[in-house]
């Protein structure tokens, strides 16, 4: 569909641009059952959303006018969730209003407010922010929304995600009733469809997502790799598909900082893009990667949305993303507008699984392979380097003069190294990957197509295999090659956190491990031979989250079971036990001991002299306890001078009891008299001298004895 519907300014700037036809959104917002309606838009991310609602609101703002008025009040709103897009929509709407003398102003966080607000005093007639920012201007009254005529909510599902509910709900509430809403959003969630029932009157439902749910013009790859070989992929990767800028999504910021170091060693040109960066430094990027002085971009899920740069061809994503909807934004920055554009998901052994599911949610269907190896990127090199722009551009004078000095100095083979030299080393050199092999996770299916119990011929496993069985045993591989890992029980070694150590380290999954033996310094393990020797040259990389070195087992057999352990020497051998009559036996021929199985007949401590058996106290036990010179019981109590004796009398009464069973007056219950009280008492560290006159006593003495009359 033409832009002939269009108004003649706006023709004619799309015509500069050499727009001819317009997109599936642009024909939908433009079609006579949306003229003049509230609008609710789903459409899929560079599909020329913002091209598209500056198109659908032109006759809301110019009318049949040729150009704007003098600006004053603002006439048209644009929110955005992010800085990066709200700078983008003003580019774009800046050159598409540019021949109608329109005036646009953005309103971004990170800016300075004052300038804002000298601009927006000055006047306007579109003002394009993010919701923070506007709120703000919209409390201090800076902002005057009386005359608008229509308010975009541009990426509304974003918006909602990142916490601007409230900001949304505040400026809408805020604008005059009469305006004309727009709301674009590349899913429609519950909570988007119910914004749109509150603040919008008869929306007309705008759907123009594809049915496959990914981008037609993307293609997507999956390329299998180990997990050391993340930066090594993505080096091969920005090697082999020549694109003029590419983009490479990170999960976290340090990430970002560790590829982009990674990177810039390598020789490319590199930018960084993250939360942390101020706005300047993220505007500095983003202008060097348009104007060409930066090919690669490495960034957070902060760039995944509403970012448009020319010729960007080619999206690596180093880290999978979280859900097919960031997988589509995304991938989204490529293929934009018609062209052609290609998506890379490096996806190691234990990620496998994870990248099927996103892939299946998003309906689409990828193509699976290994990451590009250097020799396929050298054999490239020379077939770009033939077809080179050097030996296509028509020679100057001085180009012809330079050329025939060098053939009379030198060979022409000799000016041919040179020159491969020259073109060579401009090129960052390509890194040599391991290819990580085909071996899918067993999922659903297999397990699905394993034999029944009553199928099966012999008896039923009890249990899966057991991950630290003993080497040599049934669990043991019979064509297994054995490792051995620096790290033992006395280093805490676990099987539980060894495994997914050595998966990741080797490339390998769960299967391709047999029999684990954890000893005292070292741990021993054993692969199958066919992922031995992937195996073996993976873990002679350096790692960078760990420093255990692994090694094979040189002349490894299978180990046997342990022989028996031997006898301790004798200063560490423990006697045998011995049964209680044996033990009764031996301690009734000591002369100073006494059991009721002895044969010789002893005294017995726990009758006394009379042969009556005395009273048993709790606190005693049947051996027979030292005695005082009156034969009473001698007994330990801590008391305030120490270790006292408790009097115990011989008639078998209770300490501090008289005969009829009464404690005796002042007695305490330790044995001791009470202290009778006396005014008279004299501090102990008054002097004889001083307690000896009555004139010398401290004022404190004669306050607290009030009878004392000095």
């Amino acid at each position: 569909m033409p832009f002939s519907s269009s108004p003649p300014p706006l023709a004619r700037a799309l015509a500069a641009r050499n727009y001819s036809e317009a997109t599936p959104v642009q024909s939908a917002v433009l079609a006579p059952d949306a003229a003049g309606r509230d609008l609710l838009v789903s459409a899929q991310t560079g599909s020329g959303k913002t091209v598209a609602y500056g198109l659908a609101i032109a006759r809301d703002l110019l009318g049949d006018s040729e150009r704007f008025e003098r600006a004053g009040a603002p006439l048209a709103l644009i929110v955005a969730p992010t800085r990066e897009l709200a700078l983008q929509v003003h580019r774009e709407l800046g050159w598409l209003y540019g021949e109608a003398g329109a005036r646009v102003v953005s309103c971004v966080g990170g800016m300075d407010p004052r300038r804002e607000q000298r601009e927006l005093e000055a006047g306007a007639h579109i003002v394009v922010g993010t919701p923070g920012r506007l709120c703000d201007h919209l409390r201090r009254h800076r902002l005057d929304v009386s005359q608008l005529k229509a308010v975009v909510l541009d990426e509304a599902d974003e918006m909602l995600d990142l916490g601007f509910r409230e900001d949304m709900e505040f400026i809408l509430k805020t604008t005059p009733e009469t305006r004309r809403t727009l709301l674009f959003s590349a899913t429609l969630p519950r909570t988007i469809i119910t914004l749109a029932k509150t603040y919008q009157q008869d929306a007309f439902r705008i759907e123009v997502a594809s049915r496959d749910g990914g981008h037609a013009d993307i293609e997507y790859r999956a390329v299998r790799i180990a997990p050391s070989d993340v930066e090594h992929a993505v080096v091969n990767t920005l090697r082999y598909v020549e694109s003029p800028t590419a983009i490479v999504f990170c999960a976290t910021r340090s990430g970002v900082t560790h590829l982009t170091t990674a990177l810039l060693e390598r020789g490319f040109s590199v930018v960084a893009l993250s939360g942390e960066l101020t706005q300047n430094e993220r505007t500095n990027a983003l202008n060097a990667l348009r104007d060409g002085r930066a090919r690669v971009c490495v960034a957070t899920d902060v760039a995944a949305r509403g970012i448009d740069l020319p010729n960007l061809g080619l999206v690596i994503h180093a880290d999978l993303p979280n859900d097919p909807e960031v997988m589509q934004h995304r991938s989204g920055r490529t293929g934009r507008a018609g062209k052609k554009g290609i998506s890379v998901l490096l996806v190691p052994p234990a990620r496998r699984r994870r990248a099927e599911t996103l892939l299946n949610l998003a309906g689409i269907d990828a193509v699976w392979g290994t990451a590009p190896q250097a020799e396929e990127i050298r054999a490239l090199d020379q077939q770009r380097m033939l077809q080179d722009e050097l030996f296509t551009e028509e020679a100057s004078a001085d180009d012809q003069a330079l050329a025939q000095t060098l053939l009379a100095e030198r060979s022409a083979e000799q000016i041919a190294v040179a020159l491969a030299r020259l073109y060579r080393a401009r090129l960052p050199a390509p890194e040599d990957i391991l290819d990580p092999g085909e071996r899918p996770a067993r999922g659903r299916d297999e397990r699905a197509a394993r034999p029944s119990r009553d199928d099966r011929d012999g008896p039923r496993d009890k249990a899966p295999r057991p991950r630290s069985a003993k080497a040599g045993d049934k669990h043991s591989m019979a064509d297994g090659v054995w490792f051995r890992a620096a790290i033992g029980k006395r280093k805490n070694a676990e099987a539980r956190w060894l495994l997914p150590m050595i998966c990741r380290r080797g490339g390998i999954t769960r299967q391709d491990i047999g029999a684990i033996r954890i000893l005292d310094t070292t741990t021993e393990f054993e692969i199958s031979a066919a992922a031995a020797v992937d195996f073996a040259a993976q873990i002679k990389r350096p790692d960078k989250d760990d420093n255990i070195r692994i090694e094979p087992l040189i002349g490894a057999k299978p180990i046997e079971e342990r022989a028996e352990r031997p006898a301790k020497t004798p200063h560490e051998a423990k006697p045998p036990y011995e049964r209680k009559s044996e033990r009764e036996t031996r301690r009734s021929k000591r002369p100073d001991s006494w059991s009721p199985m002895a044969d010789a007949t002893l005294d017995d401590p726990r009758r006394d002299s009379r042969g009556d058996e005395r009273p048993r106290n709790k606190n005693y036990d049947d051996q027979r306890p030292p005695r005082g010179k009156d034969g009473a019981f001698k007994d330990a109590s801590f008391g305030k001078g120490g270790f006292k004796k408790k009097p115990f009398d011989n008639d078998g009464r209770k300490p501090n009891r008289d005969a009829e069973g009464y404690k005796p007056s002042g007695m305490k219950t330790d044995g001791f008299k009470k202290k009778p009280k006396s005014r008279d008492d004299k501090p102990a560290y008054v002097s004889k001298a001083r307690r000896a006159d009555p004139s010398a006593k401290s004022p404190a003495f004669k306050k607290k004895n009030k009878k004392f009359r000095g």
